[in-house]
């Protein structure tokens, strides 16, 4: 039994909790009323309802009430003042709770944080995204803040569909766009749709993100790793597999840094034809590349057959919790069903103001600006690493957030560089906790894979210190 005992505020109280431990009306009662001023929901000098009040609300006897009120007042939990009515009674000073034992010295406490993954966190556009927020919210009619289109809201739909056929190539149309909560949603979304046709394998790079392969996982999927080379996943392989969904990271592969050439993006489509097969492509951070043009999505070469994931987590934010997919025709049905039955749909107040930042110009705007401050901080890297630590050889493209330091031969094992990084206060990742389980061939050596977009500006000095330190010993 619960209720909410109007007196000038809202006081909720459970009589459940007594009553199911066989404590009648009235323990139930000062049990409830004991709880509430020990919590701190009811401070002193609160001003408790009246008997007839409360009775009336928790549709019990004004006498209940009455006598529960005198047994608190006799036991120091109330006061009761004449004018005043029953108040909370002042206790005192509480003992303080017995002190901890003193905790063994650990390591350092990270000061510089360079895992990868990450923009710089405190370059959101935050005013562009307020003015963008306050426009939407102006013109927004009233039904969009109801129960909507699981696809997403057509502003978001209508402006991605243009914006990514403008910068990425992607060839779709709004119905076909599915706003989702980030990448790892539309992921799972898709694994469970082609699930439920017949899937039960999916090919996935040999070098990726764990939580991903988990996703895949719970999605019922068992994951076949396909080898990696310099110029990207080994596509040609995809037969061997016996796969029907092959996710890959082309424009940009996590974490070796790697282009999907020309030919292998070629065969992935050949395979996916003939094998009745789909891609995925995750184009993480697609905008960002530094030394030219970046290659456009691989899902403009057949539109029915490749999946096409982007997201807003690296351009703008993790937190904002956006993400789209532009299905194949026969896959919007199978995929949209999935998110009714996941969440029904992605929160309206950020898509509409993500909508407004790119039809205003202000999502260029910030890619700009954002591209240009990690195409200096990679340089920065490569340059520092060049002077401190020439062994280190920085391998992928000149794209991307992130960065893998290969290590010469000799160098400790990773385990033991992370360890080391951990006492200097260093967060970072080693490759070898990207590799995929059951991948074949011999592991590459050590190497750390480091987000030299994570830190913000005045950090990131330090933590660059921190890391040709760490790799020069």
């Amino acid at each position: 039994m619960g209720s909410w005992a109007t007196f000038g505020g809202d006081l909720h109280l459970d009589l459940s909790a007594g009553r199911s431990r066989g404590l009648g009306v009235r323990a139930a009662l000062e049990d409830a009323l004991r709880c509430a001023v020990r919590e701190g929901r009811l401070p002193a000098g609160t001003r408790l309802p009246s008997s007839r009040a409360l009775s009336a609300d928790l549709g019990i006897a004004r006498n209940t009430v009455a006598e529960a009120y005198t047994q608190l007042v006799a036991e120091g939990w109330l006061a009761s003042r004449q004018g005043s009515g029953t108040v909370v009674a002042e206790r005192g000073p509480q003992p303080e709770p017995p002190a901890a034992p003193p905790a063994e010295a650990g390591p350092a406490a990270a000061r510089h944080d360079l895992m990868p993954g990450s923009p710089d966190l405190s370059q959101f556009p935050r005013s562009a995204w307020l003015a963008a927020t306050r426009r939407a919210l102006a013109s927004a009619p009233h039904t969009a803040f109801g129960y909507g289109d699981p696809r997403g809201r057509i502003e978001l739909r209508r402006a991605l569909a243009d914006y990514l056929a403008r910068v990425r190539g992607v060839r779709t149309d709004p119905d076909r766009l599915l706003v989702c909560s980030g990448y790892t949603q539309g992921l799972g979304l898709v694994c469970a749709a082609l699930h439920g046709r017949g899937l039960r394998s999916v090919a996935v790079e040999e070098y990726g993100l764990p939580p991903q392969r988990a996703v895949i996982a719970a999605a019922g999927l068992t994951a076949v790793p396909l080898p990696l080379d310099g110029d990207g996943a080994r596509t040609d392989l995809l037969p061997a597999t016996g796969a029907g969904l092959a996710v890959l990271t082309p424009a940009h592969q996590f974490p070796t840094g790697a282009a999907l050439r020309a030919a292998r993006r070629a065969a992935a489509v050949a395979w996916a034809r003939a094998y009745d097969g789909v891609v995925l492509e995750d184009d993480y951070d697609g905008e960002f590349r530094y030394d030219r043009q970046a290659v456009g999505a691989l899902q403009a070469l057949d539109p029915e057959r490749v999946v096409y994931a982007g997201t807003a987590s690296k351009s703008l934010a993790p937190g904002v919790r956006l993400g789209w997919l532009a299905l194949p025709s026969a896959l919007v049905e199978p995929v949209l069903e999935r998110k009714r039955l996941a969440d029904g749909q992605t929160g309206v107040l950020e898509q509409l103001a993500l909508a407004e930042l790119i039809t205003s110009g202000d999502y260029d705007r910030h890619i700009r600006r954002s591209r240009l401050r990690y195409r200096r901080r990679r340089d920065q890297l490569v340059a520092a690493l060049a002077r401190r630590a020439p062994q280190v050889r920085v391998t992928g493209i000149n794209a991307g957030l992130h960065a893998v330091l290969e290590l010469p031969s000799g160098a400790p094992d990773e385990a033991e560089l992370l360890r080391r990084a951990e006492r200097a206060g260093v967060r970072l990742h080693a490759r070898g906790w990207c590799r995929a389980a059951g991948a074949d061939g011999p592991a590459a050596g050590s190497a750390l894979v480091i987000g030299f977009g994570t830190p913000s500006d005045h950090a990131f000095p330090a933590a660059l210190e921190a890391l040709c330190a760490l790799v020069a010993a």
